[in-house]
């Protein structure tokens, strides 16, 4: 089973028109300070447990179940930041991420 996400990093001024929408499950919102960058999550199944993966940065990290995963990469995210330096944060921050699916013959 794989979980793909992706959310762009969103504008802070919100409009006060628009109706908000709830976040789904899954989300990765990094917070810092005042500051917040959603990311793509990639959980997927692996043996008895689940392996997080966040392409832009190439940081994982892994659980026994879904949400466990994805809070433990929400957790390794924010440790990252926390302590990388502004050059290392943009050398390893890749630009969007998309994540679709292709149809391939097996056979």
């Amino acid at each position: 089973m794989r979980i793909a996400v992706s959310y762009k990093e969103g504008n802070k001024n919100h409009n006060k028109k628009t109706p908000r929408i709830p976040k789904p499950k899954g989300i990765i919102e990094v917070k810092g300070g005042d500051m917040t960058q959603k990311l793509t999550a990639i959980i997927e199944k692996e043996n008895d447990g689940y392996v997080s993966l966040c392409p832009e940065l190439d940081i994982a990290s892994q659980g026994d179940t879904i949400e466990q995963a994805r809070d433990n990469l929400k957790e390794a995210l924010e440790l990252f930041f926390e302590t990388a330096s502004p050059e290392e944060i943009k050398q390893r921050l890749h630009g969007d991420v998309f994540v679709t699916q292709v149809e391939v013959a097996i056979g």
